[in-house]
């Protein structure tokens, strides 16, 4: 298992969310758009140099920025 950041995951690739480093209003607004500690992220698609960053949860497709998805810590299986 290992730790990155929403922006590191591949496209494609999954992490349970084990982290959000932000402050309560960040934490509020993730909650709103189902983004929680220990609910499973699966990351879609990204643009080309810190672009937004589309990520399915629960069947749902939500877009966040750059900077947001930097705070989303996730714990992968790793190959190894």
């Amino acid at each position: 298992m290992k730790l990155v950041d929403l922006t590191q995951l591949e496209e494609g690739e999954s992490g349970v969310v084990i982290e959000v480093n932000g402050g309560y209003g960040l934490v509020r607004r993730l909650e709103s758009l189902g983004i929680r500690v220990g609910k499973k992220v699966t990351k879609v698609s990204s643009q080309f140099v810190r672009g937004p960053i589309t990520v399915r949860i629960d069947g749902f497709q939500v877009a966040l920025g750059f900077g947001m998805a930097k705070k989303i810590l996730v714990r992968i299986k790793d190959d190894g």
